[in-house]
């Protein structure tokens, strides 16, 4: 019998499976028959420890909060050093013959350079372009100090660059970059998009009894950091509530990041307390619930050089919850979302709020648009395909020749979600159309259902 595989998996920024593609990704290889450890770290609660589904999950004390200069690289070579020391001990218990490592930031070239020497392939899964995100919060620097930190950060990551056996993008103009800016050969860029599994990621039916909502809701879903805009999503708020005096309106915003508190507190200074609910980490259960009862999804964020050729995953994710939304206008989130998402130039937050009311105003406009986007992300953006060409990647880099090796054909969704929750009945064109339109609080479904 074959040798299983062994790939370790590093990310820096996110805790595992809190990160939805990386959990994607080390499912996919598990279901190649691959080993799969992880190196991360802990988020509130984790244990130091644990597998899940198969996969060895090896997580380290986050450092402190960083602040200035000196405090990310105080960070960045604390979990360098964590994460290098970590490795140490998943390849005594068994050698891995891939390493992946998953930005920002690109420190880990040196880490994979030490493993190379052992015969590892290196595997860089490239989340972030790191000058562009300095770009995109500082702007283009001026003195000393700031060149000196941006040639720093494009060193690091033409290194990684040349460091890597193989290059994931997760689109085609991280794609271009890789070969552009890194001198990569095509061959050795492999797009991998961010896709939700459609199987999983589905909308789920609020319990039996529920009380039904008084107001429209609207939702957002993701990393809460300067680069994100989501103070844009109280301004909105604030527009439709205290200046067109709208009373039907909410807002749930699910996730975290350095400036949830500063938001918290906005949202006070505004009047909105009552109206803006922050709900801190969301897990799979929770993101279910919420966005299978909202009735528009929000993209703020600003078109600054690295948003405009990022994919967002939470335009995809509203996506697989039918959920039609509204975004400035972004290259990739038009490449994501096309025409279930209502586009607004980069800014302008009286188009965007108009763009929310004409919504909210319109349920037979968000149940075309929703209908569509589930369509999309069924057929054009769904994770299985993105699977076959990930691990494709982990299988060469392995030097694995039996192709009878198969990811899982079960595509058949069980009836609940595992979190207690009933998956919807979308089957049919009538059925999805009948769901999204069943999320207005105040006419129902069968208003627009014909």
């Amino acid at each position: 019998m074959a040798v299983r595989p062994h790939a370790l998996i590093v990310v820096q920024n996110l805790p595992v499976p809190l990160d939805r593609r990386v959990w994607l990704e080390c499912r996919a290889l598990t279901a190649r028959g691959f080993d799969v450890s992880v190196i991360c770290p802990k988020g509130p609660g984790d244990p130091a420890r644990e597998t899940i589904e198969g996969v060895r999950i090896y997580k380290y004390r986050p450092a402190p909060q960083a602040s200035g200069v000196l405090g990310y690289l105080l960070e960045f070579v604390y979990s360098w050093v964590r994460t290098a020391l970590l490795s140490r001990r998943v390849w005594r218990r068994s050698p891995f013959q891939v390493l992946q490592a998953c930005n920002p930031p690109d420190t880990y070239w040196l880490l994979a350079r030490m493993w190379q020497r052992r015969g590892v392939r290196f595997v860089f899964d490239q989340h972030d372009l790191n000058p562009e995100l300095f770009l995109s919060r500082f702007g283009r620097p001026t003195g000393l100090g700031g060149r000196l930190q941006l040639g720093g950060l494009r060193w690091l990551e033409r290194m990684t660059y040349r460091t890597a056996d193989h290059v994931i993008s997760t689109n085609e103009s991280y794609k271009r970059i890789a070969i552009e800016r890194g001198g990569l050969d095509p061959a050795d860029v492999t797009v991998v998009r961010s896709g939700p599994d459609t199987r999983t990621m589905r909308p789920v039916l609020a319990e039996r009894g529920a009380a039904r909502k008084q107001r429209h809701s609207l939702v957002y879903l993701g990393i809460m950091g300067p680069q994100d805009g989501v103070e844009t999503i109280l301004e909105v708020m604030h527009e439709l509530v205290h200046v067109r005096g709208r009373t039907d309106v909410e807002a749930t915003l699910l996730g975290f990041g350095d400036c949830l508190k500063d938001l918290q507190r906005r949202s006070v200074e505004l009047g909105l307390e009552d109206l803006v609910t922050f709900t801190g980490r969301a897990d799979a259960g929770m993101i279910a619930e919420h966005l299978s009862a909202a009735e528009i999804g929000l993209c703020p964020d600003l078109k600054t050089p690295l948003n405009d050729v990022s994919t967002m995953n939470k335009t995809m994710e509203y996506m697989a919850y039918a959920l039609p939304s509204v975004s400035f206008d972004l290259v990739e989130t038009r490449v994501s979302g096309e025409d279930s998402c209502l586009y607004v130039p980069s800014g302008d937050v009286g188009a965007f709020t108009d763009a929310v009311e004409r919504l909210l105003d319109d349920v037979e406009l968000r149940v075309e648009m929703g209908v569509r986007a589930r369509r999309r992300v069924c057929e054009v953006l769904d994770w299985r395909p993105q699977a076959e060409a990930y691990v494709g990647v982990h299988d060469r880099m392995a030097g694995r020749t039996d192709n009878d090796i198969m990811l899982s054909a079960d595509l058949s969704p069980a009836g609940a979600d595992g979190h207690g929750h009933v998956y919807a009945d979308l089957e049919s064109e009538e059925s999805l159309r009948k769901f999204v339109a069943d999320r207005d609080p105040f006419l129902g479904h069968d208003a627009v259902a014909s």
